[in-house]
């Protein structure tokens, strides 16, 4: 199985020097610990910036050379589908300037991949060429999935610990340069409106569980139930908007 985790120019928040982000970092240690050739994959200028993945286990990380000012994802997507992969982990987000998270997404589609965000634990599943993932959900609640390969997960915080940053196999890391598609990077399909606020919805309801389960009306006419409904939401701090 061929593993590729894909690696970004990450800066750390304080000092903003250049860094590995935890979740790259996290993301190399679930590949490490399936059977398969694993290697790191990075569109851009910054060598620097991915230096650390070799101290917490990649051997090889190819680059894909591009302007400064170009979009990663038709590199990363001609590349891949020249040399694909069975497996391709990413972080949920990046750790740089303006990263807005969309690079997973966006690359699978352009390659044609099931995505499946915010992976926590990969393994062996017992359907021939497939892999069973615990996925993070909210309140801390996780999903097990199955997906057939090829596919691109994203990891969660929440998957096992990078590995120990040991400096002998950072040295021993070997980066190689190929050259990459350079395309402008395209302004994201975003629209901005005023904010308006919005109904509270759950913020009384608790309180005025008990007060409401007193309060029962069989069969009122329609109007009376009309105003007893309005009274209810006002009271709760549900607002109406023309």
């Amino acid at each position: 199985m061929r593993i590729v985790v894909l690696l970004s120019a990450g800066r750390y928040p304080v000092s903003d020097r250049p860094a590995l982000p935890r979740l790259e970092a996290q993301a190399i240690a679930l590949a490490q610990s399936l059977a398969g050739e694993t290697s790191g994959l990075h569109a851009g200028t910054d060598e620097a910036g991915i230096a650390d993945a070799f101290g917490h286990g990649l051997d090889a990380v190819e680059m894909l050379d591009i302007a400064a000012e170009a979009d990663p994802v038709p590199a990363l997507a001609a590349h891949l589908k020249a040399h694909p992969a069975d497996l391709i982990l990413a972080g949920r987000r990046g750790q740089g300037g303006e990263d807005t998270g969309l690079v997973p997404y966006a690359l699978a589609e352009a390659l044609g991949l099931p995505i499946l965000c915010d992976v926590a634990a990969i393994a062996a599943a017992d359907a021939p060429g497939a892999m069973r993932f615990d996925q993070a959900l909210p309140k801390g609640a996780k999903r097990r999935v199955t997906l057939r390969l090829p596919a691109l997960v994203t990891v969660h915080p929440l998957a096992p610990a990078p590995s120990p940053y040991v400096f002998a196999r950072a040295r021993r890391g070997v980066v190689r340069h190929l050259p990459g598609v350079s395309e402008p990077a395209k302004a994201a399909p975003f629209e901005e409106k005023p904010y308006r606020e919005r109904p509270k919805l759950m913020r009384k309801a608790g309180a005025q569980a008990g007060e409401a389960a007193e309060k029962v009306h069989l069969h009122p006419d329609p109007d009376e139930a009309a105003r007893l409904i309005l009274d209810h939401l006002k009271r709760i701090g549900i607002r109406r908007y023309s």
